[in-house]
């Protein structure tokens, strides 16, 4: 599997990007793909009742640049073209940091170059995309953020939304 360089714009998540904030998913650079396609998947690997899925993306035509703030809908043909699966909030699209309050999390973007679209419905979760992605990604990539929820007063996850 070939290497690509992912880079975002922070090394701690700012709150915009996060349930304390507006949580939009942040801009996302990919260096070095020469695959048609993109795929995303983004983990808190530190969550209490093991990894959590934050996002999955794919079918996003191959690109320098996944731009900030990708609407929460399950295909969408702007601002980028890409298709969206559920996360462990169970809903569709991106899902900012949303930890319990104590030590800060560690957030896994993992970027796939992808050699075909994926014959994926919408709303498939996790295993379904790794499935896929087995046999159709030749590029690997990923970076980290972190974040720590400091205070939480007032503020509560969205219904239905577990850590």
């Amino acid at each position: 599997m070939r290497n690509l360089t992912i880079k975002i714009d922070f090394d701690e998540f700012p709150p915009e990007h996060t349930c304390d904030g507006e949580d939009i998913s942040p801009r996302i650079r990919v260096l070095g793909s020469k695959a048609p396609y993109l795929a995303v998947i983004m983990d808190d690997i530190d969550a209490p009742r093991g990894t959590f899925t934050h996002w999955l993306a794919w079918n996003i035509p191959s690109t320098d640049e996944i731009p900030e703030g990708i609407p929460q809908e399950p295909r969408l043909s702007h601002p980028v073209s890409v298709v969206q699966g559920m996360n462990d909030f169970r809903r569709t699209g991106y899902g900012g940091p949303c930890p319990p309050k104590g030590a800060p999390h560690r957030f896994i973007f993992r970027v796939y170059g992808v050699e075909r679209e994926l014959d994926l419905p919408p709303g498939v979760d996790r295993t379904r995309l790794v499935g896929a992605l087995a046999t159709a990604a030749t590029e690997y990539g990923e970076a980290m953020a972190i974040y720590e929820r400091k205070t939480v007063s007032g503020i509560r996850p969205p219904a239905g939304r577990r850590v």
